[in-house]
């Protein structure tokens, strides 16, 4: 993609024509860490800004085999055949190792997919989770410039992944399920703290006593976080993605949710917050880019010195920055 090959009047177009092609290519370009990528990423992004800021954006986090997948499948196909606009970002910044994509890729949504409201994107593979989240909220404008009424933000649901997509959402999902033993397996205080809605999922068969109860274990637990300074209190509910019940009530916790944001002026100044927020994360990122650049050539000597245990790891790292 070379720089006299961008047509930054085209893709602004397309972008706003919901122009799945231009949208994919748009995207392809916020990714990119090539610096004229991004300079011209930075232009295109300010063009769509003020088109930008309509959608309800939705993260969604949950434990393995909670079946993230399969409820944004189910869910944002009742609401495409609403006629409701869907895109699905998903952050998966923990490929690095092996190069594969672990969420896969639309085939893991596959009806979602087939509407011709629905967008579906996955995230780089292989990136470091800076990167990604960088180019997920840059995504997220260019989908809302593009007229998209709702987006998901999908993520694996490890490490810190949980804070970085509550950070660009407005809304955050923690998805559940019963597991015999111990409902709160997997859990994390913080992810509990973070939590806006929080849905028991696969309460189907002989399985829906145990997602109640895994509810009620769940619910119980919320009173030993602190209250909420915005007054919301954080609904249990439990329900079947792959039967498709109580999707509906689900939904309407998250849209009560987004109703009182706006109701008591936290949506404005949520968002506010988060852009202050990404811009410090994206000081991090670019220092850390440009101070890598910079010692380059004294790594390889300071990173055996460690290894062999000549320098300790605080006197190295003292060595790089001065």
């Amino acid at each position: 993609m070379a720089r006299g090959a961008i047509d930054l009047d085209a893709y602004e177009a397309g972008v706003l024509a919901a122009d799945r092609t231009m949208l994919g290519r748009a995207i392809t370009l916020v990714e990119s860490t090539r610096p004229d990528h991004q300079e011209l990423a930075q232009e295109l992004l300010a063009r769509l800004l003020p088109k930008a800021g309509g959608s309800h954006r939705i993260g969604i986090t949950g434990v393995p085999g909670a079946g993230k997948s399969t409820f944004v499948d189910a869910l944002g196909s009742d609401l495409t055949a609403s006629g409701t606009r869907v895109a699905v970002l998903a952050v998966d910044p923990s490929s690095s190792r092996t190069g594969g994509s672990i969420l896969g890729d639309k085939t893991r949504m596959a009806r979602l997919a087939a509407s011709d409201l629905a967008f579906i994107r996955p995230s780089p593979s292989a990136g470091v989770l800076g990167g990604v989240a960088r180019a997920t909220r840059e995504s997220i404008v260019i989908v809302e410039a593009a007229g998209f009424d709702v987006v998901f933000v999908e993520t694996v649901g490890v490490g810190q992944n949980e804070i970085t997509v509550a950070n660009m959402v407005d809304t955050f999902l923690l998805l559940t399920l019963a597991r015999s033993g111990d409902s709160l397996q997997g859990i994390k205080k913080g992810v509990l703290e973070l939590a806006d809605v929080i849905a028991v999922n696969k309460a189907d068969g002989p399985h829906v006593r145990e997602a109640q109860g895994a509810a009620k274990e769940l619910a119980a637990a919320l009173h030993l976080v602190a209250p909420r300074e915005d007054g919301w209190v954080t609904p249990v509910l439990t329900c079947s993605a792959a039967e498709h019940t109580d999707l509906d009530k689900v939904w309407d916790q998250l849209r009560a949710h987004r109703r009182h944001l706006e109701r008591t002026g936290r949506l404005a100044q949520h968002r506010a917050e988060q852009d202050v927020r990404w811009m410090w994360s994206t000081i991090d990122e670019r220092l850390r880019a440009r101070f890598r650049e910079s010692v380059k050539d004294r790594v390889a000597e300071v990173e055996a010195a460690v290894r062999a245990g000549r320098l300790t790891p605080a006197a190295a790292a003292d060595q790089l920055l001065d």
